[in-house]
């Protein structure tokens, strides 16, 4: 995963610093002509640095198209050898110049190790293979002293172990610091889904506080709620306001006679009948038992008499099972009407639920309309 995610730096560090790497390799031509002037070791030389920086600059151009060190770490690997035999090649041809080139040893020694984007152990058995090649160029060509070898082995190795040790901190590092993300990065997609989770639980709760859990319509609590805020609105506009209240007939015989379960399929068709039937804006509950409460917001009297009426034809047509074939189903209803701007929605249920019981003394089945204290059928 870290590789993967440093896929598309290492491609553009591995490719600039090939470049650079190239470019600074062919700058020393000139050192060349200063020392060997025209000469075929000068042709040699000039020619394996073309070769060099020729095959170094195609390679940044593969790498930084097909490069990945994690799939193809040997294509990575190719320009790090192919500069150190460059290297190593130049003590042959100019023996003169060796202690010039432990110099460029160390650098590029170091450039393997930190300015490359590479595997370690890549990074190493190139360093390496810099550093053999070279001291043993130098003991065949240059003919230094055994003491002067030693001088610079242990200079080559010195190299390589602050070089290796440089690298491998800065990949422990880096991976550290790539883990923490990663960490936190899986934190933050918990927490998400935990938010995500918890909201969804607020969710439901708010569902069960608002919703009747058998008729899916608002709760008692919920739809007092919702028809405070349309009869201040009502008040304020000016408009009129009605509330029913609605009550199944003779709903204990239906539990007695066929179940509970019966009833409360009642209940349902009867929820249903009723929530289709009123507009977007009217507000209806379960206020308890077998009794529903609908807040119509301006609504004239004349208007909640005929959907009041309708509600009423409406549940007597509903079809029901055939073992209940025998029961005529039927409704209710006492309008209330906000008459003043100082009637609030306790008292308004109040005179909707004695209209009701008006209507259910006079047999049932009815609709029955409060005005200015007086009912009306």
């Amino acid at each position: 995963m870290y590789r993967k995610s440093i896929k598309t730096s290492v491609r553009f560090e591995s490719c600039l610093s090939l470049i650079l790497v190239s470019l600074v390799f062919g700058m020393f031509a000139i050192t060349d002509y200063h020392l060997l002037g025209v000469s075929k070791e000068y042709y040699l030389l000039i020619t394996m640095r073309i070769v060099v920086v020729s095959l170094c600059l195609l390679l940044a151009f593969i790498i930084g198209r097909w490069g990945s060190y994690s799939r193809r770490a040997w294509l990575h690997a190719l320009p790090l050898w192919i500069i150190a035999t460059g290297i190593i090649l130049i003590v042959p041809l100019r023996p003169e110049s060796l202690f010039t080139q432990i110099t460029a040893v160390v650098v590029a020694t170091m450039a393997f190790y930190l300015l490359i984007p590479n595997l370690l152990t890549v990074a190493m058995f190139a360093s390496l293979y810099l550093s053999i090649g070279f001291l043993v160029s130098a003991v065949l060509f240059a003919e230094i002293a055994p003491v002067v070898t030693l001088r610079l082995a242990l200079l080559l190795i010195m190299t390589n172990v602050v070089g290796f040790c440089a690298l491998l901190r800065l990949e422990t590092l880096q991976r550290k610091q790539f883990a923490l993300l990663h960490e936190e990065r899986d934190q933050n997609r918990h927490l998400l889904k935990e938010i995500a989770h918890r909201k969804s639980l607020e969710a439901q709760l708010r569902m069960v506080a608002e919703r009747d859990a058998l008729t899916g319509l608002d709760s008692r609590g919920h739809f007092m709620k919702r028809a405070e805020a349309l009869l201040q609105r009502s008040r304020l506009e000016k408009m009129p306001f009605s509330l029913f209240m609605i009550d199944v007939d003779h709903f204990k015989s239906i539990n007695d006679t066929w179940g509970h379960t019966h009833g409360d399929w009642v209940l349902t068709k009867i929820a249903a009948v009723c929530a289709q039937s009123l507009r977007p804006t009217d507000v209806i509950g379960r206020f308890g038992g077998e009794e529903f409460v609908v807040a119509l917001p301006d609504t004239s009297p004349e208007d909640a008499q005929i959907v009041a009426e309708r509600l009423k034809k409406q549940v007597a047509e509903l079809p029901l099972k055939e073992e209940m074939s025998e029961l005529c189903l039927s409704v209710t209803i006492g309008i209330a009407l906000a008459h003043t701007e100082e009637a609030d929605l306790e008292s308004l249920i109040t005179r909707a639920d004695q209209t009701l019981y008006v209507g259910k003394r006079n047999g049932r089945n009815r609709v029955v309309m409060c005005r200015e204290g007086m009912e009306e059928e």
